[in-house]
C-alpha cells in the first residue's frame, strides 16, 4: 500500500497548508470590515483575489487526492484495512467541511467587499461635496472682497469730491472777497453802478408811460 501511504501523506500537507490559507483569507474578511481605508489603495482587493485563488487551488487539488483515496477504497483486489478505510473517510469529511467552510467565508469576503466599496464610494462623495462647497466659500469670499474693494474705492472718491468742493469753496470766497475789497476801495464805481440802475429804471418808466398812452389814444380812435 505505498501508493496509500504516499496519498495519504499529500492528502494531510494539503489539508494543513488549506487550513493555514483558509484562516487567512477569513482574517482579510474582518480586516476589511474593520478597515476604513480605500480598498484599490490599501491592495486589499488584490489580496482577496490572490488568496481566493490559492485556496481555490488547494482545494482542487485536495478533492484529486481523496477521489484518489477513494477509488483506492474500492480495490477488490487489494482491499484497505479497516484503519486505512477509517482513515480515508476522515480525509473525505474534513475535505467537505473545508468545501462548505469556503463557501460561508467566500459569501463573507465578497459582503465585506461590497460594504467597504460602499462605504469608500460615500467618503469619496462626501469628500467631493466637501471640497466643492469650500471652492464655492472661497469663490463668495472673493465676491465679497471684491465688493469691499468697490465700497473703499466709491467712498475714496466720494472724500476726494468732497474735498474739491471744498477747495472751490475756498477759492470763490477769495474771488468774492478780492471783489468787495476792489469795489470798496473805489468809491466812484459804486456810484456809477447806482445811476445805471436808476437811469434803466427811469428809461423802464418812460417806455411804460408811452406804451400805455398809445394804448389809449389806439381804443379812443377805434371807439
Amino acid at each position: 500500500m505505498s501508493t496509500y501511504d504516499s496519498l495519504h501523506r499529500q492528502c494531510r500537507t494539503l489539508e494543513s497548508l488549506f487550513d493555514t490559507k483558509l484562516t487567512a483569507y477569513a482574517r482579510l474578511a474582518s480586516s476589511i470590515t474593520r478597515s476604513h481605508d480605500d480598498l484599490e489603495a490599501s491592495g486589499s482587493s488584490e489580496r482577496w483575489a490572490d488568496l481566493e485563488s490559492e485556496v481555490d487551488e488547494l482545494l482542487e487539488k485536495l478533492q484529486e487526492i481523496n477521489d484518489q483515496l477513494s477509488a483506492l477504497s474500492n480495490d477488490s483486489e487489494n482491499p484497505p484495512s479497516q484503519s486505512m478505510l477509517r482513515a480515508i473517510q476522515r480525509h473525505r469529511e474534513v475535505y467537505l467541511d473545508y468545501a462548505r467552510e469556503l463557501r460561508r467565508t467566500k459569501g463573507n469576503v465578497k459582503t465585506a467587499l461590497d460594504q467597504a466599496n460602499l462605504l469608500s464610494g460615500v467618503r469619496n462623495d462626501i469628500d467631493a461635496y466637501k471640497s466643492s462647497a469650500a471652492d464655492s466659500l472661497l469663490a463668495e469670499r472673493g465676491h465679497i472682497d471684491s465688493s469691499h474693494r468697490m465700497t473703499d474705492d466709491m467712498i475714496s472718491q466720494a472724500y476726494e469730491t468732497r474735498a474739491e468742493f471744498a477747495r472751490q469753496r475756498t477759492t470763490i470766497s477769495g474771488i468774492n472777497a478780492r471783489m468787495q475789497s476792489v469795489l470798496s476801495s473805489m468809491p466812484g464805481i459804486n456810484s456809477l453802478l447806482s445811476m445805471i440802475k436808476t437811469r434803466r429804471r427811469r428809461d423802464a418808466v418812460i417806455v411804460g408811460c408811452v406804451i400805455g398812452l398809445c394804448t389809449v389814444l389806439l381804443f379812443m380812435y377805434i371807439f
